[in-house]
């Protein structure tokens, strides 16, 4: 059954020069680059802060800016200007030569210096605002309709950055996209007190999350059924500056399309579900710990939706072999890591040929996916290509983790120190194409990557 809804004409909120759709790091950092070389910019985020899965989700990790062999520094720009800045509240801790951590975060006190780095560059705000629909004018994205508090309303611009996660404003304007048969499973994050001694060692992976009396790894898997848990896998980080606070990302969501509203509201209450499960867990099986549940996120941890189809696509054997791009805009280290569907656990594979099978409470699995090489490659690349959404719109871009991998490079290239990165190339990129009045295709790769790497990018 259908409703028509009655046209209407809705009045123009804001009118800017790009506007970026989504307010990740991703969306926040290609919103303050194009703002600091002069372009007037608008961003809007439905949440109520800045910081996407990192803050709205809770995940406090963000992975090495080194490479496989922590030799050379492959990631700067304002993934390194957000950390210092952190730093210097205090609020951030680094893992040195970590191949699962480099830093972690206080999450709340990114919200923060994400709002600054918006004001100070300049940037006009929309939070509590939801994308609703695009507006096409003579074949050109000319708006987008928006709803919160004060109504509906249009943002007008010339350029566009989809960074919302989904690539919903991509999807609704009818670009070539797709979702993999086989997409990563969620996973609702939370913060509890009591958790363990801060500064404990831990397992270089899952971190420092002992417990008194219990082995969470053996426990969930002896006690699932009972609690109705599903396998998974299980990891986190003490908060910066707190005690006993304590990020755990032990849940698992299977089977759900966070780009669909009935699955994403059952994996929400899914997932709290859940959190609450595994704390029923530990407070019959590990009585000694007085666990206290301090936060839940207000999104959850959603791995993967759509991809859009883009004039390239990144293969895993691009990533896993390290292939260079003359358009790169974007470097990474972090190992291919697939959260499997279709079995417990996950999969790990290296850039040195390194094959590991992970399902907490057995031994791991090890082996190799290649042979050795004379000489290994040590980190990937991303290419411009891949941000540029195939079809007629010459003024949209696609930043974060919507941008077309297939799904082995995807389990690499999907983390946030990677996605920063990419919002930060779609903001130049969009500021490149309003100087020149030309299609976002049509950009000048070395001059985007010249102007990358002003701005304190590590263009390679």
């Amino acid at each position: 059954m259908l409703i028509r809804e009655q046209a209407r004409e809705v009045p123009v909120f804001h009118e800017a020069d790009i506007c970026v759709l989504g307010g990740s790091c991703t969306g926040v950092f290609a919103a303050v680059r194009a703002a600091r070389l002069g372009a007037r910019v608008v961003i809007v985020e439905k949440q109520n802060a800045f910081g996407g899965v990192a803050t709205s989700g809770l995940v406090n990790v963000w992975h090495s800016i080194y490479d496989t062999v922590f030799q050379r520094q492959i990631i700067a720009g304002m993934t390194t200007e957000t950390v210092e800045r952190l730093r210097r509240r205090d609020a951030v801790e680094e893992e040195q030569r970590s191949h699962s951590v480099g830093y972690v975060l206080n999450t709340e006190e990114l919200k923060i210096e994400l709002d600054e780095l918006i004001r100070e560059a300049g940037v006009k705000p929309y939070l509590h605002t939801l994308f609703v629909a695009p507006h096409v004018e003579d074949g050109q994205l000319a708006a987008v309709i928006v709803e919160n508090k004060s109504g509906r309303g249009a943002i007008k611009a010339r350029y566009f950055i989809d960074a919302t996660g989904d690539g919903d404003l991509c999807a609704r304007l009818g670009a070539d996209h797709r979702v993999s048969s086989h997409h990563q499973p969620s996973t609702m994050c939370a913060k509890f007190s009591g958790w363990g001694a801060h500064g404990q060692a831990g397992n270089a992976v899952t971190g420092s999350d002992w417990l008194k009396g219990i082995d969470l790894h053996q426990a969930l898997l002896q006690y699932k059924d009972e609690f109705g848990i599903p396998e998974g896998f299980g990891w986190g980080r003490h908060v910066p500056g707190s005690k006993d606070v304590y990020m755990y990302a032990g849940t698992r969501v299977y089977h759900a399309n966070s780009a669909d509203g009935e699955e994403l509201t059952f994996s929400e209450m899914e997932g709290r579900r859940q959190v609450r499960a595994i704390m029923d867990l530990i407070r019959k099986y590990g009585p000694d710990n007085k666990l206290a549940l301090v936060s839940l996120p207000s999104y959850i941890g959603t791995r993967e939706t759509r991809h859009i189809n883009c004039a390239y696509r990144l293969t895993g054997e691009d990533v896993l072999y390290g292939r260079r791009f003359d358009d790169a805009i974007a470097n990474g280290s972090y190992r291919v890591d697939i959260h499997h569907q279709e079995k417990p656990g996950l999969t790990f594979k290296y850039l040195n040929g390194e094959e590991v099978y992970v399902r907490p409470g057995y031994p791991k699995e090890v082996g190799r996916w290649r042979e050795p090489l004379a000489v290994d490659p040590t980190f990937y690349q991303i290419p411009f290509r891949s941000l540029l959404p195939k079809g007629p719109y010459g003024n949209v871009l696609a930043a974060g983790r919507m941008l077309d991998a297939d799904e082995e490079a995807f389990g690499g290239v999907r983390v946030m120190v990677n996605m920063n990165q990419t919002g930060e190339a779609a903001g130049v990129a969009a500021y490149l194409a309003l100087s020149a009045s030309q299609r976002v295709h049509d950009v000048d790769v070395p001059t985007l990557r010249r102007t990358l790497t002003a701005g304190g990018s590590l263009i390679i």
